[in-house]
């Protein structure tokens, strides 16, 4: 396993864990996330794969862009040319939430280079759960909150956590202190910030790249989820081609983590079935 940075491209050099041999599988976070998320998951699927979990400018160990823009179609195309540099041809993507709407718009932007996708729950226009958070922390006011108390938020981070989780108890040994290191990195807030002022935008930009998406999905939700609405995977399924979905009872938002064994296999058996 290796820490990889691309030295070229100026605002689209990427922070990446490398592991593995075979096909190459590219695994993208959520919002507040970073390559850290898949640490349950690396292991595993690298002994089928060459897997790539990314950290996507402005999160996890990777500095802002260059124009500021974190939202979810410039991060497509950033990661587009990525793959390009990398000579990464056709890929595996596994994503959750804002990074499954990064994987969305990338598959809808080059279909040829996405020969599948397996999201978790993946942000989507049909689950407007959050979107009064959304626009009042986009909005000046919020903004300016979340500056002041990002540095401060420490004691809140298992809390914000736990309600992430089906079962509170089963969040593993230090994953309280690796989203902590994350949410304290400087410079986080704004880049949260410019994230959200693009959500609506990029919002509709999904509502019409999902028609655009060829490759064959794989959605995997908990019925605890908290985060993005259960009901809108239903729209997903039908809108996306050879769509299959996948339930994990009783999991919250991060199935990847709070049950990573199905999730491992869940994904790893689709993913053959497409060998």
């Amino acid at each position: 396993m290796r820490n990889g940075k691309d030295q070229r491209g100026g605002e689209t050099n990427l922070h990446y864990v490398q592991a593995g041999s075979g096909p190459p599988m590219v695994l993208l976070h959520g919002l507040l996330g970073g390559s850290f998320c898949w640490r349950l998951n690396l292991p595993v699927f690298s002994g089928r794969f060459t897997t790539y979990a990314v950290d996507l400018p402005g999160f996890g160990q990777c500095d802002a862009p260059a124009d500021g823009d974190c939202g979810m179609q410039a991060q497509a195309l950033r990661l587009l040319s990525w793959l390009k540099r990398q000579g990464l041809e056709r890929v595996d993507v596994v994503a959750t939430s804002w990074g499954g709407g990064v994987a969305l718009l990338l598959a809808a932007l080059s279909p040829t280079s996405v020969r599948s996708l397996v999201l978790a729950a993946p942000v989507n226009p049909w689950s407007q759960w959050g979107m009064r958070r959304v626009r009042f922390v986009g909005g000046s006011l919020g903004a300016a909150l979340l500056r002041l108390g990002m540095p401060l938020s420490r004691p809140l981070h298992s809390t914000a956590l736990k309600r992430m989780y089906g079962d509170p108890r089963k969040i593993p040994a230090g994953t309280v202190e690796g989203y902590s290191r994350m949410a304290l990195r400087k410079g986080l807030a704004r880049n949260i910030v410019a994230t959200l002022r693009s959500w609506e935008n990029d919002l509709k930009a999904l509502r019409t790249a999902v028609e655009r998406v060829q490759s064959p999905t794989l959605l995997i939700w908990g019925t605890r989820d908290g985060a993005v609405d259960l009901r809108s995977a239903e729209t997903l399924r039908k809108k996306l081609p050879a769509c299959e979905l996948a339930i994990v009872e009783g999991a919250g938002h991060l199935p990847f983590e709070e049950t990573p064994e199905e999730f491992n296999r869940l994904t790893l058996e689709f993913l053959g079935n497409r060998a």
